[in-house]
């Protein structure tokens, strides 16, 4: 009876959870020319293809798209680099302070974003980097290394010792033990931080509509913004067809790399 109980609670949470899912969905299937001005529970037709051209073309989704695709692979990526190279510093390498190392990257998490905003939009006006690839490539980096060390870092932790001694032994510097024994082995913690600050980057809008405003360098989450502001005659289907399209990138990358977020989660040895 307890197991019942417990399995009813579950689903019917699990049930409230996927609700806005379901109605964004059926919402986004409905014809605009059919949508009532109230959303539905069930799909009066299929329109879904037909919004998300309407959104497409309006407003330009698919250079928001591409944008977004640049800085979520170039600014992860790099992150993770750098968050690697910390963490092997930081508990591989002799240093002094490892503790305080750590508080000084990590305290990057702590504050709320929203405190940059006003100092990095006058520094990036006055280093002309406002309004620039470059620029939105730089502060989403840096933003990611944080949560990226502090993944890469505790993974760290659970490697033995030992075989950063015994390849010392054989002459390994700390170039090699780098990238030939404690980069493959932390390659699942990579990813799986690759994965959350691509997700975040992919959805950013703080910093999208702050530090860009041209539609060949602004994110997709600012253009879709846009289409719910300036092109608010166009429905809400076809905003909300262009929203469940623009989600689908990170669905899609998080189911194609879950199994790596159990392991990387696994004590070494």
């Amino acid at each position: 009876m307890a197991r019942l109980a417990r399995n009813t609670l579950l689903l019917l949470l699990a049930g409230l959870w996927l609700m806005p899912t379901y109605l964004l969905v059926v919402n986004a299937l409905t014809p605009a020319d059919e949508y009532t001005g109230t959303p539905g529970w069930l799909p009066s037709g299929f329109g879904f293809f037909d919004n998300l051209s309407e959104a497409w073309s309006a407003a330009g989704l698919g250079l928001g798209v591409y944008n977004s695709l640049l800085y979520a692979t170039l600014s992860a990526g790099i992150a993770v680099l750098a968050a690697a190279m910390a963490s092997f510093a930081v508990i591989v390498m002799p240093v002094r302070r490892r503790g305080l190392w750590f508080w000084l990257i990590y305290s990057g998490t702590l504050l709320p974003l929203q405190v940059f905003l006003a100092p990095l939009f006058k520094a990036y006006i006055g280093v002309e980097l406002y309004d620039t690839q470059f620029g939105m490539v730089l502060i989403y980096a840096a933003l990611c290394v944080p949560f990226a060390f502090f993944m890469v870092r505790n993974y760290l932790t659970t490697v033995a010792v030992e075989i950063s001694e015994a390849a010392q032994m054989d002459g390994a510097g700390w170039f090699r033990l780098f990238w030939q024994i404690h980069l493959p082995i932390a390659k699942s913690s990579l990813l799986a931080a690759f994965v959350f600050q691509f997700t975040w980057v992919w959805n950013d809008l703080l910093f999208g509509i702050t530090l860009s405003t041209s539609p060949n360098i602004r994110p997709v989450m600012a253009a879709l913004a846009e289409i719910d502001g300036a092109y608010s005659s166009l429905g809400p289907p076809v905003v909300l067809a262009a929203a469940l399209a623009v989600s689908l990138p990170t669905v899609v990358l998080f189911l194609a790399v879950q199994r790596f977020f159990l392991s990387s989660i696994k004590p070494v040895g």
